[in-house]
């Protein structure tokens, strides 16, 4: 599978319909439910250094995410596996943000019975995307804890990589309006759940607490477990009141599209000396030492590329 003779894909390279193509060519119609009704499921796995991270943990919850929304990519396992590599080793890029999407599709005209549309499968890569760009993670990120409630999770599961985002940026509004980086959304019963792309973590004592119900489970979030495991630091997923939050001695974000990122401020209050803390700072030196070291990896062959 390659781009067509002459195609540039530095920029990225998408499948669509089939075929690879450069990403600027990808496109979906307005009548997909994935596009009019938000009825799409996604995962994001990122390469680093020519490897993939983790991949076989983000094909695993692609394949949750669509076996939940009643979706059906059209290829197996391996043949996404493939789709990706495909992409990657098209754009030539070494560094790179790798989404699949399985879309509900456009349903016969008239219809309003999803059993009746055939979903469609797309993905692509494009240059390493940053949740928070380098130079906000080595200052620590300016959080604000938004009074946007979360969406139900007996209404959107969490868990399934999803659009609906009308909480999120409502409350990312609020946050950029009052001079944050980023925000981090309360449930109904106003416990601290997850922010636009991230998990968050509390560290008090030493130990660290994440949020265990109303957030996606994130593979990086698995990530950072496996190393307080390798370091002796004590982790525990389970209820996070936002006054937990405010107090602690650090609070740290983790992402796929950024890996570990400190916070020095949450709602203009100053953590610590309002840089990042020793702990969020050397798991976030111990997580890219790890990439460095191949762990998880899995390398793309680039070929003649």
């Amino acid at each position: 599978m390659e781009l067509p003779d002459g195609a540039d894909g530095s920029a990225g390279v998408a499948y669509s319909d089939g075929a690879l193509v450069p990403i600027s060519q990808a496109t979906i119609s307005v009548l997909d439910w994935g596009f009019s009704h938000s009825d799409v499921t996604y995962d994001v796995v990122h390469v680093w250094k020519g490897a993939f991270f983790r991949l076989d943990d983000h094909l695993d919850r692609f394949e949750r995410s669509c076996a939940n929304l009643r979706l059906d990519p059209g290829l197996s396992r391996d043949g996404i596996r493939d789709v990706l590599f495909a992409c990657v080793r098209a754009s030539g890029l070494r560094d790179a943000y790798v989404e699949m999407l399985c879309t509900r599709g456009v349903p016969p005209p008239g219809s309003r019975d999803p059993r009746h549309v055939q979903n469609r499968f797309m993905a692509y890569a494009i240059p390493f995307v940053w949740v928070l760009d380098l130079a906000r993670q080595d200052r620590g990120a300016r959080l604000h804890l938004a009074d946007v409630p979360r969406i139900s999770a007996g209404s959107v599961d969490p868990t399934v990589k999803n659009f609906h985002w009308g909480d999120m940026t409502r409350a990312l509004f609020q946050a950029l309006d009052l001079g944050a980086d980023t925000t981090v959304l309360v449930d109904a019963d106003g416990y601290v759940t997850e922010g636009p792309g991230f998990n968050v973590f509390a560290v008090s004592d030493g130990a660290i607490v994440t949020p265990d119900t109303g957030v996606l489970e994130g593979v990086t979030r698995a990530s950072v477990r496996e190393l307080c495991e390798e370091a002796g630091i004590p982790f525990t997923m389970g209820k996070l009141h936002p006054q937990a939050l405010l107090s602690a001695d650090e609070v740290f974000l983790s992402s796929t599209a950024g890996g570990i990122m400190p916070v020095s401020y949450i709602n203009n209050r100053v953590l610590g000396v309002g840089r990042p803390g020793p702990v969020a700072t050397q798991l976030r030196a111990r997580y890219w030492q790890r990439h460095e070291e191949g762990w998880h990896a899995t390398p793309v062959d680039y070929g003649d590329a």
